[in-house]
């Protein structure tokens, strides 16, 4: 049988009016029925969007914030000072806290405490100058007083918890300052010198001139440095020598003699070696004679 098309009735289109009405009004409002609800759930969620992000920012800070398994660093300390290596930060969870000292050539030292029965113990230590900076059951810091050439080497630190192994290595590297001296020599030349500096310094001229640097290593760690130099073509009256170290810098300064002035120099040095050593001869004989003269006089009583 065809189809055929009916015509709505008349009284029935302002009936199917209202409702195509509502049914608009319906979806541009929400399911809730409350005008622009459906921007502000948009909103909530962007805000919740940008909430979760914050807050899984601050978590990641917060981990980032934890203590590292492990962490190295690099100490330089002044000899004859005192240094304190500190351990990782105090953890309830500890057990035990271990410190291996190994000093450049010589063989390693052990140090640990337990934590559950307040034990220390120790292990081929014989260096007074290292010892725990006070209880080790508060504070299982390590404290070198005082600090020498001996002590450059590795220093580690252990802490055995229950919550994993967490460890600090330092690196320590003692420092000397150099001794400084400058002077002229009987040639003419000027020597300024940094003895015994660890590490090596560097030696600076003003005015430059022709000048000659060597290093001597003294195998203990220490080096002696040691810059000659002579200004020929120069008139030059005054020089400075600027001795760079890690420790601090130093400069001396010195008046430059002439050539008569050294000689004049040389000749005085060597007159008054030559009265000195003519009087140290006249005392040695008169106190001969005297002594001579003492023991005839011994002798004469003895036969009378």
């Amino acid at each position: 049988m065809p189809c055929t098309r009916r015509t709505p009735k008349p009284w029935l289109l302002p009936i199917l009016t209202v409702c195509l009405a509502l049914e608009c009004i319906r979806a541009g409002v929400g399911s809730s029925g409350i005008p622009g609800n459906s921007t502000k759930q948009q909103t909530d969620k962007d805000n919740y969007s940008l909430a979760s992000t914050h807050s899984s920012s601050v978590k990641g800070k917060e981990k980032s914030l934890t203590l590292p398994a492990e962490a190295n660093s690099s100490l330089s300390v002044l000899v004859d000072t005192k240094a304190v290596l500190l351990c990782p930060p105090d953890n309830p969870t500890a057990l035990v806290v271990t410190w291996t000292i190994s000093p450049r050539d010589q063989p390693p030292c052990t140090r640990a405490h337990r934590r559950d029965n307040n034990e220390t113990s120790e292990r081929n230590c014989t260096d007074e100058r290292i010892s725990w900076e006070s209880r080790p059951d508060q504070n299982p810091a390590l404290q070198i007083d005082p600090v020498a050439i001996t002590h450059d080497g590795c220093y580690r630190c252990e802490v055995a918890a229950a919550d994993g192994l967490f460890g600090h290595t330092y690196y320590l590297q003692v420092l000397v300052p150099p001794k400084v001296t400058l002077f002229q020599d009987s040639n003419g030349t000027v020597v300024c010198r940094a003895a015994a500096g660890k590490p090596s310094a560097q030696i600076f001229w003003t005015p430059e001139g022709d000048c000659d640097t060597e290093e001597e290593p003294l195998g203990n760690g220490t080096v002696t440095v040691e810059s000659k130099c002579h200004w020929e073509d120069l008139q030059v009256s005054n020089v400075s020598c600027s001795v760079s170290h890690v420790t601090g810098n130093k400069s001396l300064f010195l008046e430059l003699e002439t050539g008569d002035q050294l000689s004049l120099n040389s000749t005085f040095y060597i007159t008054s070696f030559f009265w000195f050593a003519l009087v140290l001869v006249a005392l040695v004989v008169v106190g001969s004679i005297g002594l001579w003269k003492t023991h005839c006089c011994r002798k004469c009583k003895l036969k009378k």
